[in-house]
């Protein structure tokens, strides 16, 4: 077979997958291993045409869960894990199959990653005992990828950081910076004498063993906010881990739920959350603001899409009171990898008039996020980075 027959024969083979089996006739079957992929996303995606009717799935995967898991670990052995996350979403949205996530040998057969976590976490309060420990297995896969993911960059992001913010202009000779204060002074350079007149020295304060910052997360607990909740949970529990931080961590809906002492442990943490309901977030802060002790030393992560359903102005004029007092108030529409969800422009905007920008983080993003707010820098330049609101 020449060379233009071969990209001939795959560009047919790859278009009688797209196009499933109604291409038969003038494509062929698929066969093999294009036969296998092509069924498991025939039961997912072909669509039936009775009566003339939109589109109705008629894959039937619900009959059971032992055949769902058997399509699970189909669509794993042929698909790569980007992909068999996206199936697995769209088969718990178009065929309903979120009941069965409540058995063992589905959870099983499932690919986990963020948005299953967030799934299973909204159904934690109707799953029985025979598939929460199933579930806690997933959410604990999820949470280690997570940890290896984002633990060290937020360490060393919010060491230097805490670093940089203790530096002082009058050091002891063993505390001074010798590379940051050579770089202040070298307007300073004599060639004469090939030196550099050290007019201002720069050095390391001496920060001992005490708790440097204070970081509260108010993370809103509705159901659009899933992702988010898995993230700040164990971004919550990494900044936990750092004895130079006193970390909070305070989840919300209409009801405010402290899971500070449950840091230790973030699957325990998010399993302490209850995804969906409404949302108060004046009472929210409300909370936060007693958590608050030495404002000029912290941090108050708000994680919201700032539909409010309590009392607006007493929200705003609480975030104007934290500002006043000085402390660094960080406003987010979302954690994720997604980027900004749906959210209230109105009170969007209102923030970013006190001062305070509220826009989307990715994770990634985030440990440098927290070290800017450690140094106390403007974020709008960063939400002006990350796309603002």
């Amino acid at each position: 077979m020449s060379d233009s027959e071969q990209v001939g024969a795959e560009q047919r083979r790859r278009w009688r997958l797209v196009l499933g089996g109604a291409a038969d006739e003038p494509l062929g079957r698929a066969e093999g291993r294009d036969g296998a992929m092509d069924a498991a996303m025939a039961a997912l995606y072909d669509a039936g045409e009775a009566d003339e009717r939109p589109a109705r799935r008629s894959a039937g995967l619900g009959g059971s869960a032992p055949r769902v898991a058997r399509w699970l670990g189909d669509i794993r052995e042929h698909f790569p894990a980007t992909v068999v996350q996206v199936m697995q979403a769209d088969a718990i949205e178009r065929l309903d199959l979120t009941r069965l996530l409540l058995e063992p040998e589905m959870l099983a057969a499932v690919e986990p990653d963020v948005h299953l976590v967030g799934t299973l976490l909204s159904l934690n309060r109707v799953m029985p005992d025979a598939a929460r420990e199933a579930a806690r297995q997933v959410v604990r896969t999820v949470v280690a990828e997570l940890e290896r993911r984002i633990a060290q960059p937020t360490r060393t992001a919010v060491t230097g950081a805490l670093s940089r913010a203790a530096r002082v202009s009058r050091p002891r000779h063993a505390d001074i910076d010798w590379d940051r204060t050579i770089r202040a002074n070298l307007r300073h350079y004599q060639p004469e004498h090939r030196t550099v007149i050290p007019e201002r020295l720069v050095g390391y304060g001496r920060r001992g063993a005490a708790v440097q910052r204070d970081v509260v997360l108010c993370v809103d607990q509705s159901g659009s906010m899933a992702a988010s909740v898995v993230f700040a949970g164990v971004f919550a529990a990494v900044l936990a881990s750092m004895r130079s931080l006193r970390t909070s961590l305070v989840v919300f809906d209409t009801a405010v739920v402290d899971l500070t002492d449950q840091l230790a442990d973030p699957v325990e943490v998010l399993f302490g959350t209850q995804l969906g309901g409404g949302t108060d977030i004046n009472r929210a802060i409300a909370y936060a603001q007693q958590l608050i002790t030495r404002p000029r030393d912290s941090i108050f992560v708000l994680i919201s899409d700032l539909y409010e359903g309590g009392v607006r102005d007493e929200m705003l004029r609480r975030v104007a009171e934290m500002t006043a007092a000085g402390v660094q108030v960080v406003v987010l529409l979302a954690l994720s990898d997604e980027g900004a969800p749906a959210y209230d422009h109105d009170n969007a905007a209102a923030l970013a008039a006190l001062g305070v920008p509220a826009f989307a983080c990715t994770p990634d993003a985030f440990p440098d996020l927290m070290a800017a707010a450690i140094e106390r820098r403007d974020l709008r330049a960063f939400a002006e980075r990350l796309g603002s609101a």
